[in-house]
C-alpha cells in the first residue's frame, strides 16, 4: 500500500559517497533507488576538497534534479538525502542535507530517525545564544558539535552525539572527511559499500546495487565511522547494546531487494507469510496480497497453505501523489485511484487477503469493500505483522494511540469494522522467527509500536539532555 494513505511513513533515507569523480551523478541514482523512503524533498551536498556545494528542493528526486547542472556541483565526495516530513514541517529550509559554514570549515548533515530530546536541547542551545534556522532535529546536532568552538572531528562529533538520544543514522560531510554514525541500539539501518576505490554509505543496500557498488558491512550500533583519503577508521562513541532494528523496516518500509542487517527483506516477508499461514489458516480458494509490500508475504502464505496465489488487486502506478491532499475525502478517492480489484479473479471466490499492517483501519475497510463489490464470496483478512497499538518515537510518522484501531478494539471488533469474514494477525514470536537469524547481540528487532516495550525511553532522553 502507498505509505501516504496508510499512515506509516519513514522519515527519510541517507546516502554518502567518498572518492569518486562522478559523486553527484551517482548520488542521484542512489537517492532515486531510495525514493520510497521520502517523497517530499531531496538534496545533495558535494565537496571538491575546497568548498561545499548544495543542490536541493521540494518534491521527488526527478523533480529536484530535473534541471540540475551537475558541472556546477562537481566533486569526488557527496552526501544526499530523501525526506518525508511530518504535517506542518514541509518548509524548504528543512530539506536536507543541512549545510553549516564557519570561518574555518563547513559541514553538511543528513539524518534519518528522530532525536527524542531535541526540544530540550534546542531550549538549552537557545539559552546559550544559539539561533536555530530550521525546525529540524538535525540542526541541533550541528550546534552541539560546534558550540564550544571545537573543530569538526571524531572527538567533537562523539561528544555531541552522546548528548542526544533516540533512533538515528547520521552522515556528516566536511571538506576533508565523511562521517557516519548509528544510535547505540541500531534502530535505523545504515550500511557501507565499495565501488572500486570509492566508499558508499546508504540507508538501504538497494542503493549499492543501483550504482554497481558491493556491500561491505553494516555500521554497528554506537559506532562512528570516519572515511577519508586514508581509508576507513572506526571509533565507538557509546557502549553497544543488543541490536534493536526497527521491525517495520522488514514489514513495510524497506525495498524487497534490500538486505537490512544482513537479512533480505523479501525473504523475511515470505517467512512472515509462512508463519502466518501456520498460525491463522483459512478455508479459502486463493490468496491475494495488497500491493506492493504485502506481495511477498502473500506468496509465503500461499506456499505454506497450499492455496494458489493470485493477483486479485492491481496498483495503478501512474497516479499523482495523493498524500499532499489534506482532506479525508481526497484520501479515500486516492485509494480507489491507486488500487483496483481484478473482478475476473475474485468474483465468487473465497479469498485470503494479506496486508502488511493496519493503522487506522480505514484503508483496509475500503479495500474489503472494493473486493465485495467485485463479487468476492468471502474475505479473510490476514495481517503479516502483530497489531500496532503504540506510537513510534523513533522516526516513523505513526498515528497517536487514539487513532490506532488495534489500541482501541479487539481483533474480532476490527474484523467487523473493516467488513472481513475473519481476521488475524501474525504473533510477535512469529515476526521474530521470520526476521531474526541468530539470537546474538548482532540480531534483534524493535517492536515497540506493537508491544509498547521501547528500547529507548523518553525519560532517558530528558535525563541525557539535562546532563548536556
Amino acid at each position: 500500500m502507498p505509505a501516504e494513505i496508510k499512515g506509516i511513513n519513514e522519515e527519510c533515507g541517507v546516502f554518502g559517497i567518498w572518492g569518486h569523480e562522478k559523486a553527484a551523478e551517482l548520488m542521484y541514482y542512489g537517492l532515486h533507488s531510495m525514493q520510497h523512503r521520502g517523497q517530499e524533498g531531496a538534496g545533495v551536498v558535494v565537496s571538491d576538497g575546497q568548498k561545499l556545494k548544495a543542490h536541493k528542493g521540494l518534491g521527488l528526486v526527478n523533480d529536484v534534479f530535473k534541471h540540475a547542472d551537475f558541472s556546477k556541483i562537481s566533486g569526488a565526495t557527496a552526501v544526499g538525502h530523501v525526506r518525508y516530513s511530518t504535517q506542518g514541517d514541509r518548509a524548504f529550509e528543512n530539506v536536507q542535507p543541512l549545510v553549516f559554514r564557519s570561518q574555518t570549515e563547513g559541514m553538511a548533515l543528513a539524518h534519518n530517525g528522530s532525536i527524542m530530546n531535541a526540544e530540550l536541547l534546542r531550549s538549552e542551545l537557545e539559552d546559550q545564544g544559539s539561533i536555530l534556522q530550521t525546525s529540524s532535529d538535525t540542526e541541533v546536532l550541528a550546534h552541539l558539535i560546534k558550540r564550544r568552538g571545537m573543530g569538526i572531528n571524531e572527538t567533537s562529533i562523539s561528544d555531541a552525539i552522546n548528548k542526544i538520544t533516540g533512533a538515528y543514522a547520521f552522515v556528516i560531510l566536511t571538506e576533508e572527511k565523511m562521517y557516519a554514525a548509528l544510535d547505540p541500539s541500531g534502530i535505523r539501518p545504515l550500511s557501507i559499500g565499495r565501488l572500486g576505490d570509492a566508499y558508499v554509505v546508504a540507508s538501504e543496500s538497494c542503493a549499492f546495487d543501483q550504482i554497481g557498488a558491493t556491500f561491505e558491512r553494516e555500521v554497528l550500533p554506537g559506532e562512528l565511522v570516519t572515511i577519508s583519503d586514508e581509508g576507513v577508521a572506526s571509533t565507538r562513541f557509546a557502549m553497544r547494546g543488543q541490536r534493536k532494528m526497527c521491525a517495520m523496516e522488514y514489514v513495510y518500509l524497506s525495498r524487497p531487494d534490500s538486505d537490512v542487517n544482513e537479512v533480505n527483506v523479501h525473504a523475511s516477508r515470505k517467512r512472515m507469510g509462512k508463519e502466518l499461514a501456520k498460525e491463522a489458516p483459512a478455508d479459502a480458494d486463493m490468496v491475494i496480497g495488497v500491493p506492493d509490500s504485502s506481495i511477498s508475504s502473500a506468496i509465503g502464505y500461499a506456499e505454506a497453505s497450499g492455496l494458489p496465489y493470485e493477483m486479485g488487486i492491481i496498483k495503478n502506478r501512474y497516479v499523482g501523489r495523493t498524500f499532499i491532499q489534506p482532506s479525508q475525502e481526497l484520501r479515500e478517492q486516492g485509494v480507489k485511484m491507486k488500487l483496483a480489484p481484478v473482478r475476473g479473479i475474485v468474483a465468487g471466490k473465497r479469498i485470503v487477503m494479506i496486508d502488511d499492517s493496519i493503522v487506522r483501519g480505514t484503508t483496509s475497510k475500503r479495500i474489503v469493500h472494493m473486493l465485495r463489490q467485485a463479487g468476492a464470496a468471502e474475505i479473510h483478512v490476514r495481517i503479516a505483522s502483530p497489531s500496532i497499538q503504540h506510537p513510534c518515537f523513533y522516526g516513523i510518522d505513526m498515528s497517536t494511540r487514539d487513532e490506532l484501531i488495534a489500541a482501541n478494539h479487539s481483533i474480532d471488533e476490527i474484523g467487523e469494522i473493516i467488513g472481513a469474514d475473519s481476521m488475524a494477525y501474525l504473533s510477535e514470536s512469529g515476526l521474530e522467527q521470520a526476521i531474526v537469524k541468530d539470537k546474538t547481540i548482532h540480531q534483534g528487532i524493535c517492536m515497540a509500536c506493537m508491544t509498547g516495550n521501547y528500547p529507548v525511553k523518553e525519560n532517558e532522553a530528558q535525563e541525557i539532555a539535562c546532563k548536556g
